[in-house]
């Protein structure tokens, strides 16, 4: 009997030498597309959708001799019918420097087609200077007005402050969670032991690494919230022409400098590598996008005026719209029966669904749960079935790591001073309250000052501290992920407690549905980043010594 997994003899020895500079074989039903040319990538993956040949045939057939055939076959695709799904097939890596955590989160909150690696602000202080100036984004439509010195000397009043206390916070933070207080792991016989017991050269020096690098990320965590929004950072981009050339429109569309800029930036880059998949975001069709957004946004400011909503001050996490428990539960296994149940339809099996008992139906569920072993079984979708919306007003520093978190809907208002700001109690503590309150009026004093004129470019003056109001709705799936994620001990205290606090309103109004979030972590720890450092540093002995873990 033939072997269905392999490919009748298709192409000459000839052929399979030309083919084998651009598929890693000429002869398997399955194989790498590797010639060069990314365009060309696509274009074979969308043209083969359209013929009864092979990829390999086309290949031969029609791109061998027409270097431009990639080139032609978009244009035709994109530009004179449209079909956006093409544009998927080619993908870049996009690196961006010295870019403010304004731009990076406009960037950001693309959720399909992107990903992204951004800088860390708690494994890397934010205190060097380059060329003698602290590195915070010097807005040009602020520079050139009267507010211009003001906007600088605020920035450079909030970096003076973050910047002259990192090293007093290090040493508060060490003398509060001393190294001898922890255990470590000796060598000689694989035990967890105080370090004033470690004997071991490389033992001790693991230990001091692990607690200096959890203890300086303590410090950090806390500083951070002295941050302005216009602090410089670093963001790298993977995804597809589809979703780059949507960000294109919308950086395009923005009503702030930096952002129209990156757009440009961007697109003159990704010309370089998927030129033909982001084609449109600055011909007709994107300019025609971008004034479709301005008239949203125009037409929503209009709906604003119709509402005086009162300002909220202080922090807040508030479960605002769900559904009752017993229809949820109906939902839920109504879902997972369909899967199962051919030939008959969803409200047939809702119908059978409603007529089981309570005691029935709340034992499906906590099957279910139980056969979650670790925060990575994630439950089936049938659990998306069930949605919850959450308020939210917490500081600006937080919200940049909770907006990380893209399987769900945010939305979100300009940055602010007006909702208050988080004072950490170290902060009080190491007594530099008084520093951190001068610094947070003076962001408010400079902040009301330009927003009468410029709104939008205010936002880059405000600190991290200061809270910021946002709406998440998610389903209990993504709820699961969300909450088990943000308690794992090493996650910064604030995005914990928040994370804490969405899981008790869950439990309150759902207390059966809430066992499938088996995983979360309500304790308080005193070094998020401990226990993390010493896995980190197990894995570096691992592959230090050759070995694969």
């Amino acid at each position: 009997m033939e072997n269905l997994t392999t490919v009748l003899s298709e192409f000459s020895t000839k052929e399979k030498n030309i083919l084998s500079n651009h598929f890693s074989n000429a002869d398997d039903n399955v194989f790498a597309i590797t010639t060069p040319r990314q365009v060309d990538r696509g274009a074979l993956m969308s043209r083969y959708s359209r013929t009864d040949k092979s990829m390999r045939r086309i290949f031969l057939d029609e791109f061998l001799q027409n270097k431009n055939r990639g080139e032609e076959f978009y244009n035709r695709v994109l530009i004179e019918y449209g079909d956006d799904s093409v544009a998927e097939l080619g993908e870049a890596q996009i690196a961006i420097e010295g870019l403010s955590n304004i731009a990076v989160k406009k960037i950001e909150d693309r959720r399909i087609g992107l990903s992204y690696l951004e800088k860390s602000s708690r494994y890397v202080a934010w205190n060097k200077k380059i060329n003698g100036q602290f590195r915070f984004y010097r807005e040009p439509v602020l520079m050139k007005s009267k507010f211009g010195d003001l906007y600088v000397d605020t920035c450079n009043f909030s970096f003076d402050v973050y910047s002259k206390n990192i090293d007093p916070m290090i040493k508060y933070i060490r003398e509060k969670y001393p190294i001898e207080k922890y255990t470590f792991k000796d060598s000689k016989d694989n035990t967890e032991k105080l370090f004033p017991k470690l004997k071991e050269e490389n033992d001790i020096k693991s230990a001091n690494m692990i607690y200096s690098g959890s203890t300086k990320a303590k410090a950090l965590d806390i500083l951070r919230g002295l941050l302005p929004a216009s602090t410089i950072t670093n963001v790298g981009i993977t995804g597809n022409g589809r979703a780059f050339e949507y960000l294109l429109t919308i950086l395009a569309s923005s009503e702030l400098e930096e952002e129209r800029g990156l757009a440009s930036k961007i697109k003159k880059e990704l010309d370089t590598t998927i030129k033909a998949f982001v084609r449109r975001a600055d011909d007709k069709y994107g300019k025609a996008f971008q004034n479709y957004l301005q008239q949203i946004k125009n037409v929503s400011k209009i709906a604003t005026k119709e509402i005086k909503p009162k300002v909220m001050s202080g922090a807040r996490t508030q479960l605002v719209d769900h559904e009752s428990e017993k229809i949820a539960i109906d939902k839920i296994i109504t879902s997972i029966i369909y899967e199962q149940s051919p030939s008959t339809s969803y409200n047939i099996i809702m119908q059978q669904v409603k007529k089981l008992s309570d005691e029935k139906k709340i034992k499906i569920i906590n099957t279910f749960t139980k056969l979650r072993k670790n925060r990575r079984h994630r439950p089936s979708r049938a659990f998306e079935s069930v949605y919850y919306t959450f308020d939210l007003l917490n500081n600006f520093g937080m919200f940049r790591d909770f907006h990380r978190h893209r399987a769900l809907t945010l939305e979100r208002q300009l940055l602010t001073t007006d909702h208050g700001y988080n004072i950490p109690d170290e902060i009080k503590v190491l007594g530099i309250e008084k520093d951190y309150r001068e610094c947070m009026e003076k962001t408010k004093h400079t902040f009301d000052k330009i927003r009468t004129k410029h709104p939008e470019q205010g936002q880059y003056v405000v600190n991290f501290a200061y809270n910021y109001p946002y709406f998440m709705k998610f389903n209990l799936r993504e709820a699961c992920h969300l909450i088990e994620l943000r308690t794992v001990p090493q996650g910064h205290v604030d995005y914990r407690r928040v994370a804490q606090q969405m899981f008790k309103e869950i439990n309150r109004i759902h207390p059966n549905l809430s066992k499938i979030i088996k995983f979360v972590d309500l304790k308080e720890y005193d070094l998020e980043r401990f226990e993390s450092e010493k896995r980190s540093e197990e894995k570096r002995k691992t592959v230090k010594k050759g070995k694969i873990f």
